[in-house]
């Protein structure tokens, strides 16, 4: 495997979580366009986050261990289908579910891969 595949491999799951996470993020936002109070507007924010604090956190275990980001984001896009496509459109399922299923794929195929990533970028 070459240098630059290795590392193309190696971030680019990872990177994409990021922005993933950055992506949802901004939907928290809509906590801010209530006319509440102070606490309430914060306790609707913080709520909001979650999504994303999750998403961070499996990518922090992810960044070390592949196979947890692999299983975990499959896991996550199993279960945003799930739960989402009774009451939401497809379309708006799909936005959610399909960043996670490449994302879960690029961890699977990192960790396959993983020997060859490492040796790549260590010569």
């Amino acid at each position: 495997m070459s240098r630059s595949a290795a590392r193309l491999l190696y971030w680019s799951p990872r990177i994409l979580a990021i922005v993933f996470a950055a992506f949802i993020s901004i939907f928290a936002l809509d906590a801010f366009g209530e006319n509440h109070g102070f606490w309430s507007t914060a306790l609707a924010f913080s709520i909001h986050m979650v999504p994303t604090m999750i998403v961070v956190a499996i990518l922090i275990a992810a960044w070390r261990w592949e196979w947890i980001g692999a299983v975990v984001y499959a896991l996550l896009m199993a279960l945003y289908l799930w739960c989402g496509l009774p009451r939401r459109p497809l379309l708006g399922v799909l936005m959610i579910a399909t960043p996670l299923l490449v994302i879960a794929g690029l961890f699977l195929a990192d960790w396959i891969e993983r020997a060859k990533i490492r040796l790549a970028l260590t010569t």
